[in-house]
């Protein structure tokens, strides 16, 4: 090692975006969402771990109970816990104050209010609310208390400063905690960056996966000084980067990612569609594409939805200064848990961000992006959400992501409009987690068992995936976005076995394709290469 040696970041450095120690995801980083799941989540599951933390380690080591509310912390950090609760009753407390406040005025007007004026309520609005919101009633009647999200990410609701980036070497693809459940305390094995995300420097660490600095280049951007010299070096490597070199060729090149991160490459023309881009462990593991694989530019980004496996902060940090523009679904401003992807993108530091509703189009060379309706997997709540029908000369490509086909007719309506389209990607998770798992902490109230139990966040099973295929005059299928790629683990919470339910759907489904005569028809898994002709 001398002064002249370049570095960039090594296969295996991990950067995990946090929200005061919680991996972030929009619900911790919304200010209203955030303040409810803190209150009803995180700080229930802190007090719950302090009382019984041997049962919290058993039971996070129980495949079975993965996704539950279980703190995964050794035993000889339970007062870094104790601390990190005690923290957050002082540092949260207007916060926390705020989201008790909100639950209990919208039971209030459930209550009172049932189609009578509302402007007798602003008076008796807490302190917390007052300036934030608006009182409104739906066409049936029912109250509704409207948060005004861009408002709150001027309060103090809204701290920049507890965002922070955690490096670290991912020595194996199971290595991290269940997201939700569990924080990420400092340890002698990463190195912890306390840095708002919209910060510009975020973007000059990222570099480093294509553009080697010296070390003291990069000690100063990271604010360390020589003593840290030894944790930082474990993260780097002299190693060349790669050069991914850009589709040339004709027609489009169509690389599977993982989960739903699809990257299209045509004339010239860069899409990818929700990213979630995995490192490559010390210890090996399955075959994937890394970031090193992703092109110098990437025209257009384009997300789903705002659930945490499509809108993944550690990954749109870290390509963020190569994203020409990040296209996102618009919001209905109405509901608190409808999060607002632009302001959320915008405080993530992107600069051109394009909010589309359903039939919006973006047009580039030779081809054009058209969002498209998106039913189903939201548990029958009210959230922005688009598919995309993304046109490369003559070729048309539907990622439908999660998608639930409830109505045949849309997808005929889409095609009298454009046309049949002959490539689809299909996320067939057809099971779904309950209306609790993920909402339970945002709701006021809960809807009883059976019904959360009913309404699940599930995909299209066999019967309706073939109706989505016959309704759009598809030749080409592939099942993506069903979560089985080992690095998902901490993110999905999946234990992937064979005879899954969703896979005996699946199976069934691609069963019929082959026997139409379908051109393509897979189960797309780790990485996978497609290449579309013009023809």
């Amino acid at each position: 090692m001398n002064d002249k040696t370049l570095y960039r970041l090594a296969d295996s450095t991990a950067v995990e975006a946090l929200v005061d120690h919680w991996v972030a995801w929009p619900h911790t980083f919304s200010p209203v969402p955030y303040s409810l799941h803190m209150l009803n989540y995180q700080k229930k599951n802190l007090t719950s771990y302090l009382q019984n933390p041997e049962i919290h380690l058993k039971s996070s080591a129980n495949p079975k109970l993965l996704g539950g509310p279980f703190v995964n912390v050794p035993l000889d950090r339970v007062a870094d816990i104790a601390q990190m609760l005690e923290r957050m009753g002082g540092e949260h407390a207007e916060s926390l104050q705020m989201a008790e406040d909100l639950i209990a005025f919208q039971n209030l007007l459930d209550r009172e209010a049932i189609g009578q004026s509302l402007e007798v309520y602003y008076p008796q609005l807490p302190q917390s609310l007052r300036g934030f919101v608006e009182l409104l009633y739906d066409y049936n009647n029912r109250p509704i208390v409207r948060c005004i999200e861009s408002l709150f990410y001027k309060s103090r609701h809204y701290k920049k400063h507890l965002q922070s980036l955690r490096l670290f070497t991912q020595t194996h693809d199971r290595v991290r905690a269940y997201y939700m459940s569990t924080p990420r305390l400092p340890d002698d094995d990463s190195v912890s960056w306390q840095i708002p995300f919209a910060e510009s420097a975020v973007d000059e660490l990222f570099k480093l996966d294509s553009q080697p600095q010296s070390l003291g280049y990069i000690r100063e951007v990271l604010g360390l000084d020589a003593g840290d010299e030894d944790k930082l070096i474990r993260l780097l490597t002299a190693q060349s980067a790669r050069t991914a070199e850009p589709w040339q060729g004709p027609g489009a090149r169509v690389r599977y990612l993982g989960h739903a991160g699809v990257l299209i490459e045509a004339a010239g023309i860069a899409v990818l569609i929700d990213p979630f881009i995995a490192v490559k462990p010390s210890q090996g593991g399955i075959d994937r594409y890394s970031f090193q694989d992703l092109p110098a530019h990437i025209d257009y980004v384009l997300i789903t939805h705002v659930h945490h496996d499509h809108y993944v902060f550690e990954t749109l940090l870290r390509l963020r200064h190569k994203i020409g523009c990040l296209v996102v679904p618009k919001s209905s401003g109405i509901f608190y848990a409808d999060i607002s992807m632009k302001l959320l993108a915008r405080e993530l530091g992107f600069q051109q961000v394009v909010e589309v509703d359903p039939l919006d189009s973006i047009s580039f060379t030779g081809g054009e992006i058209v969002a498209v309706p998106f039913l189903g997997e939201h548990n029958d709540l009210p959230f922005a959400k688009s598919a995309y029908l993304v046109r490369v000369g003559n070729r048309k490509l539907l990622f439908a992501a999660d998608s639930n086909c409830l109505d045949k007719h849309m997808y005929q309506n889409l095609c009298a409009e454009y046309g049949s389209i002959d490539t689809v990607f299909l996320g067939m998770e057809c099971i779904g987690a309950p209306l609790s798992w993920v909402y339970g902490a945002l709701l006021p109230k809960l809807p009883d068992h059976k019904h959360c139990q009913a309404r699940r966040s599930n995909g299209s099973n066999a019967e309706g995936a073939l109706q989505l295929l016959d309704a759009v005059g598809a030749s080409r299928v592939y099942i993506y976005a069903i979560g089985r790629e080992p690095w998902l683990q901490y993110f999905m919470a999946l234990e992937p076995e064979d005879d899954d339910a969703y896979i005996r759907e699946i199976n069934k489904m691609l069963a019929v394709c082959h026997e139409r005569g379908f051109s393509d028809a897979r189960r797309l898994y780790g990485r996978d290469e497609i290449f579309l002709g013009q023809d």
